[in-house]
């Protein structure tokens, strides 16, 4: 999730197994489940691998960016509430999986069939509206964050040969219609977010990067021979009293971004065996991974601002902290393009989907929605062209490659994409859904607690909104559309 969606896909997959067979499949099957589906074998283990895997993405970048506008107090301080809130609400998430009996009521496979289940109604379209804003601005937000990855490569090779960063600004706008091109082509391939192999791949790339941040980090300290920063962040005088306010909240959005998996939690659990219930061993899982990701976003974040204290940058690996060895930089810089190359379908698979079918739904008898032509390929199944499916698929990533190109700021837009997301999908609905399936009384304790939570994380999500909007305005002042440089 944080913005690794690689795991998803394994999980699309293996909800999608569908088996039709002549009698209905009975508890004690030794090959189907008790909703007919092939057996579940997932254990804590491996959920808390996937959700490691889905968790640890691009949103570390940020978090040295974060930590030094928070310092040495209040950023390891905001981390750990953010692990606290996560595993908490992905705890009562948990218990929604199954409606009514925790170990034999109706499953749902999805975080919207959770929903609708147990809240319904406009509830239902609230929460979709929400997730597939999320899914667009995430669209965006790889679109530009795998840009500046490719021209720091770029860049990286022309400071190496030319010894002087004034020498080598270069425009983003090239790599992102690269960029898009690729995703127009891949948007094409049939369910390409259900590949098995994608999730393998999402998972070392993203571990590549991470890992090469933490250890660039860590050698940058060392050869330092001292540690930077301060104990209240970035100070007055490098940046004015208001930006200080409108960073601290910017940085809130970005930490939220890091934590963010609640949209898939249900999927991975779908994948867990049973006896015993699912929501027991979820989570277990969910404390494991939370607390080893807590673990390692402190170290990304606390070792790459006492790196570079005040002047830490907004993605550490792009921002030109480090400039060698160069080498390394462009491995972790290629695994991030390569990640974010597969998370992009990931994610906007769903939306795609979700089109098409209420396309074909209001044009059942249109031949350019429905009709699908079979094109030939020597020794390969024929590619199965639909002309909606393309029309559609390549203007959509069209309009976010433009939106991008607009809005090249990573900060601000995983920031804003944070505070978009972390309120209502991983707060809001988690303490809603759990309210109405232990149909807890009205203005008892454990309600207005609940409540008390949820109002507290509204607070943060909108400073931190407001932060991200502030920070999209700040660099619009300097910014020149389509022209400016990095």
């Amino acid at each position: 999730m944080a913005e690794n969606a690689g795991t998803r896909q394994h999980h699309a997959l293996h909800n999608n197994q569908v088996f039709n067979v002549d009698a209905t499949p009975q508890n004690g099957s030794k090959l189907f489940d008790d909703d007919g589906r092939l057996k579940r074998t997932g254990t804590v283990w491996t959920a808390s691998a996937h959700i490691i895997t889905a968790v640890i993405g691009s949103g570390v970048l940020s978090l040295a960016w974060a930590v030094a506008q928070l310092g040495w107090v209040a950023g390891p301080i905001v981390m750990i509430l953010f692990s606290i809130v996560t595993y908490y609400t992905s705890a009562l998430l948990a218990e929604c999986y199954r409606s009514g009996d925790p170990v034999s009521g109706k499953r749902n496979y999805t975080y919207m069939d959770a929903v609708r289940a147990n809240l319904g109604g406009i509830q239902v379209k609230l929460c979709g509206l929400l997730q597939y804003i999320n899914l667009f601005g995430v669209a965006i937000g790889y679109t530009i964050a795998a840009s500046i990855s490719m021209l720091a490569i770029k860049r990286s090779n022309c400071f190496h040969e030319k010894g002087d960063n004034r020498l080598c600004h270069i425009s983003a706008n090239p790599y992102m219609i690269i960029f898009g091109i690729t995703e127009i082509i891949f948007s094409q391939i049939p369910d390409f977010d259900q590949i098995s192999w994608l999730s393998i791949v999402a998972a070392v790339m993203s571990f590549t990067y991470s890992t090469i941040g933490l250890g660039l980090g860590i050698a940058k300290v060392v050869v330092n021979g001292k540690i930077k920063g301060s104990l209240t962040g970035i100070s007055i005088g490098v940046v004015t009293e208001t930006d200080k306010v409108w960073r601290t909240f910017q940085a809130l959005g970005d930490i939220a971004f890091a934590y963010s998996y609640s949209m898939i939690l249900i999927e991975i659990q779908d994948t867990v065996r049973s006896p015993p219930a699912e929501s027991k061993t979820m989570k277990k899982a969910t404390m494991i991974s939370v607390a080893v990701t807590t673990v390692f976003y402190m170290l990304c974040g606390c070792f790459g601002y006492a790196a570079f204290g005040d002047l830490s940058p907004g993605n550490l690996l792009t921002g030109f902290g480090f400039y060698n060895p160069f080498w390394l930089v462009d491995i972790a810089n290629a695994a991030i393009v390569i990640h974010l190359v597969g998370a992009y379908q990931v994610y906007c698979q769903p939306l795609f989907a979700f089109v098409e079918k209420k396309a074909n739904e209001a044009f059942p008898d249109s031949e350019f929605i429905t009709k699908e032509i079979k094109i030939p390929i020597p020794g390969f199944k024929p590619f199965s062209l639909n002309l909606f499916r393309l029309v559609w698929r390549t203007i959509f990533v069209i309009i976010t490659t433009v939106i991008s190109m607009l809005l090249p700021f990573f900060n601000d837009v995983v920031g804003l994409l944070g505070a978009i997301g972390f309120w209502p999908l991983t707060v809001y609905f988690p303490v809603e859904m759990y309210i109405a399936q232990k149909k807890i009384p009205k203005w008892s304790t454990r309600w207005v607690c609940l409540q008390i939570l949820s109002v507290a994380c509204l607070i943060i999500t909108l400073a931190a909104a407001a932060g991200s909007v502030a920070g999209v305005v700040h660099d619009l002042k300097s910014y020149k559309p389509f022209r400016t440089s990095y």
